[in-house]
């Protein structure tokens, strides 16, 4: 039998929770430090509604928001009080009082406005997996540094404060070498409808852009380089997309990491991060707000918070935003995103899986 209350909340709940935990407390002011941007956002699903709540809790508001279906925009902007509603992304992009774009919309459609917000000068958060491919990656990176506006990917781990601390940590070198990092995902979705957005193929479906980005970017994160040797086995389903996967990563520095995927099984999602001086063990690692770290001398077990979960959002939009101001350190998180995408580019081609816009 189950313990409920061990079992993890799905995302939806999750975020909910979280949401409901800082509803009646000040908003943390060392968020957002840079100029403030006027924001527009593409798309009105789930993660667009959970961007708009993060908003609400800082005293913020979207100024702007454009949805294929105008009267989901119109009730979204209603919902949010928000002011501007674009009859077309087209009006979105000539609004000269729009500073920023943030895209929310299914994977294989982020290429189209990523090209076009960022050609029309706009700075650009977008959601993960940011685009279907390294080329396609590599693409909107040179349109922005064409147009001199910053791309940034929205992948939460990316931006949560608690990576920053075990990474600045991790650089002092605390805790000594890294050796292995081990990360599982199982996110259980129903097979019956393959109409299902994780199953479609249309949709860019499956779990390595849905849920492997999360696993790998952490990965990521800490390796000292990235890996130059990866071997894999991956099930597909008979959409054509990926279900299932395990991978093994070596880098230079001969440092591994090992991932574990589904959409067939319900997994907590767990990182152990193994050092010579200790191991480091998250939880929820997407939005992780605290670490355990296990010292190998003496078993002593030291928990580290930093961030909070409710905020994840707004983390990501404040970094786009001291980018925009002339902070390097949070341009150089595409470059993480950049070799996650390369990672993952490389194992979809050796699973088979290929996608309508890649044929």
């Amino acid at each position: 039998m189950v313990d409920s209350k061990q079992a993890p909340l799905d995302s939806a709940a999750a975020a909910k929770a979280a949401f409901a935990s800082v509803q009646d407390k000040p908003f943390p002011d060392d968020i957002f430090t840079a100029p403030e941007l006027r924001w527009a956002v593409i798309g009105c699903g789930v993660i667009a509604n959970q961007m708009a709540q993060s908003l609400a809790l800082a005293g913020r508001k979207l100024a702007g928001v454009a949805n294929r279906t105008l009267s989901k925009a119109q009730a979204f902007a209603e919902q949010y009080g928000i002011e501007k509603v674009y009859e077309s992304v087209e009006d979105l992009y000539a609004d000269p009082g729009i500073d920023a774009v943030y895209i929310t919309t299914p994977h294989n459609t982020h290429i189209t406005y990523l090209r076009d917000a960022l050609a029309a000068g706009k700075h650009v958060l977008c959601e993960k997996a940011i685009t279907l491919n390294s080329a396609e990656l590599d693409e909107a990176r040179a349109i922005a540094d064409e147009h001199n506006v910053v791309l940034m990917d929205a992948t939460t781990v990316l931006h949560m404060p608690l990576y920053q601390e075990l990474r600045r940590r991790m650089d002092a070198g605390e805790f000594g070498r890294m050796n292995l990092a081990q990360l599982n995902f199982g996110s259980y979705k129903e097979y019956g409808d393959l109409t299902n957005r994780f199953y479609n193929r249309n949709l860019a479906g499956g779990a390595m852009l849905d849920i492997g980005v999360y696993a790998l970017s952490v990965m990521r994160l800490f390796m000292a380089s990235q890996p130059i040797e990866v071997v894999s086995l991956g099930n597909t389903c008979e959409t054509g997309v990926d279900v299932a996967g395990g991978i093994v990563c070596r880098n230079a520095e001969q440092q591994l990491g090992v991932v574990s995927l589904t959409l067939h099984s319900k997994q907590p999602k767990r990182s152990i991060i193994s050092f010579d001086k200790c191991y480091i063990e998250v939880n929820e690692y997407p939005r992780a707000d605290h670490a355990t770290i296990v010292w190998t001398a003496d078993g002593h077990r030291e928990e580290v918070h930093a961030g909070t979960e409710a905020y994840a959002l707004c983390y990501e939009m404040a970094d786009l935003e001291k980018a925009v101001a002339g902070d390097d350190s949070k341009r150089e998180l595409l470059g993480y995103a950049s070799d996650v995408m390369e990672l993952m580019t490389k194992l979809r081609a050796d699973w088979g899986v290929v996608y309508p816009e890649e044929e």
